[in-house]
């Protein structure tokens, strides 16, 4: 009980990132067995086609839809309209990059919401992979606020 464990460390140069999780598309049906009943037609139902991707496509425009339901934990208006999504692009395959930034680097969420925006992004269907890439310059400041977002703090 009294012996002394020796702790080996090893020192290199680079780490491998872990692979991204991936999330199978699968119906209700295949995850949990059910009778037969009245919703069987309903879980058997396919969802439509996702939209396509690229600049300016329904797909981009679902993943803004998305991000507007985001709101900053502190001030009452929702990410987009605060402007702090510089971008949103999408590859003809379904690839998404959000350019976002925060209102300051000593934020509370500054460790939480790059991670919430990439999980609401690949909840969108046709997306197939999201990465947001949290960048300070330009440096975030209330001119990049809507007009919507401006009225709703009474700044206008």
């Amino acid at each position: 009980m009294n012996e002394q464990r020796k702790i080996e460390t090893k020192e290199v140069d680079a780490v491998t990132p872990p692979p991204r999780a991936r999330v199978e598309l699968e119906t209700p049906a295949e995850t949990f067995e059910r009778k037969r009943d009245y919703l069987a037609g309903f879980l058997n139902e396919q969802p439509a086609a996702a939209p396509v991707g690229g600049s300016g496509s329904d797909l981009q425009a679902a993943i803004v839809e998305t991000l507007k339901t985001i709101y900053d934990p502190e001030i009452p208006v929702d990410i987009y309209e605060l402007g702090l999504i510089y971008d949103v692009s999408v590859t003809d395959d379904g690839d998404a990059t959000v350019l976002m930034t925060l209102t300051t680097p000593h934020c509370p969420v500054a460790e939480s919401m790059p991670g919430e925006v990439e999980i609401r992004v690949l909840s969108v269907p046709g997306v197939r992979d999201a990465e947001v890439k949290l960048v300070w310059d330009p440096p975030w400041d209330p001119s990049k606020m809507s007009d919507e977002a401006r009225l709703e703090l009474g700044m206008l």
